[in-house]
């Protein structure tokens, strides 16, 4: 029905920068929000950032003034880019979308496979 594929993940020096993308295809009448989860080894899977169609966004203390998430609402694609990554920042990184599949369909949530993200040296 619907499939999100996220890109742009691998390893990077620390210092470095990425920038994820996730882009939703399917039966899609509207997206509500996308977003950005994370989980590293052991730990609870988390937020990161999230935008809505409008614009609005949303970060995690930890993110603020370090990621900036974006969206290009045409493409239903969502990105998330990551400057001065340090090894804290190694993780597997979820997309996160709120659809409808139709007009008079509630929004439901979907999910990416999981992209790794690894900063080393």
């Amino acid at each position: 029905q619907v499939q999100l594929v996220e890109s742009g993940g691998g390893l990077v020096q620390p210092g470095g920068s990425l920038r994820l993308s996730c882009a939703a295809s399917g039966r899609i009448f509207s997206i509500a929000a996308m977003g950005w989860y994370r989980q590293a080894p052991g730990k609870q899977r988390e937020l990161v950032a999230t935008i809505t169609s409008g614009g609005s966004t949303n970060y995690a203390d930890s993110a603020k003034g370090r990621f900036t998430i974006s969206r290009a609402n045409a493409k239903n694609t969502v990105y998330l880019q990551m400057d001065s990554l340090k090894p804290e920042h190694t993780a597997v990184y979820y997309c996160n979308a709120d659809i409808r599949a139709g007009r008079f369909t509630r929004t439901t949530a979907y999910w990416g496979q999981g992209i790794q993200v690894t900063v080393s040296s």
